[in-house]
């Protein structure tokens, strides 16, 4: 099940944060105070987070800031219904496009973007700790 995660949900952010300590150097709870960009789906498989993706609704389009499923769950389509359902989210609001940055090494990544149409549109030389960064974008209008 995929939930907008809410400021007043704290058990899934304790949980959320818990689960992935290296990601959330901002807390969730600072990032929404802070932040009225910022917007979280959660994937819940019983009762417990397995995976989430953090994107920016900025105006006319999204970004995304994170995206991460637990090891143990990988290859179970968990990512790819996130992904579907930020599409579908960006489609009814009938928004531009959808942009992140990807690791040119992570291949799954650029994988299961590439899956759902995000094409490649720069490349940001030595943008994560000296390693390349692609820029992606799916167009959605």
């Amino acid at each position: 099940m995929i939930i907008d995660l809410r400021l007043e949900d704290t058990e899934i952010i304790n949980d959320l944060e818990n689960k992935f300590p290296n990601i959330f150097k901002i807390k969730i709870k600072e990032d929404f105070e802070n932040n009225p960009y910022t917007k979280y789906l959660v994937y819940l498989k019983d009762e417990k987070v397995v995976g989430f993706l953090n994107y920016y609704l900025i105006y006319d389009r999204i970004e995304i800031v994170n995206f991460n499923v637990l090891e143990n769950y990988q290859n179970l389509h968990i990512g790819s219904n996130l992904i579907e359902r930020l599409i579908e989210l960006g489609n009814d609001k009938k928004l531009k496009n959808i942009t992140l940055e990807v690791r040119i090494d992570n291949q799954k990544a650029i994988h299961i973007y590439e899956k759902y149409g995000f094409k490649k549109v720069s490349i940001r030389k030595k943008y994560y700790n000296g390693i390349d960064g692609i820029l992606m974008e799916k167009e959605l209008m």
